[in-house]
């Protein structure tokens, strides 16, 4: 996974509403109690993020990169961040169909 070399702005100010890659892995961080719900990543660099994508990265590996295989506390954690997200996003204005944007 590659990150730009900006520093991010934060989860609750996520240029994309909660929906950029480094968002969803933070939340994938919080479901996994890699990271504490009160740390946004404020000021983060790609090399921090690539750092935590690794450890999240390994915990996927074990699940097979299955919701299913995760522990079932893991699970329920994991999906109501994700519809939180979601549902902020789409009150936000996020338009999923947006996604489709092509990287240099």
């Amino acid at each position: 996974m590659r990150f730009k070399s900006r520093e991010y702005p934060g989860y609750d100010k996520d240029p994309m509403h909660g929906m950029s890659h480094e968002a969803k892995l933070i939340r994938d961080a919080w479901a996994f109690r890699l990271l504490s719900e009160d740390e946004k990543c404020e000021g983060w660099r790609s090399d921090q993020f690539e750092q935590l994508w690794s450890q999240v990265d390994a915990i996927w590996e074990k699940a097979d990169f299955r919701i299913a295989n995760l522990p079932p506390e893991v699970q329920d954690k994991y999906m109501k961040l994700q519809m939180e997200a979601l549902r902020k996003a789409k009150a936000a204005g996020w338009d999923p169909d947006g996604m489709l944007e092509l990287d240099d």
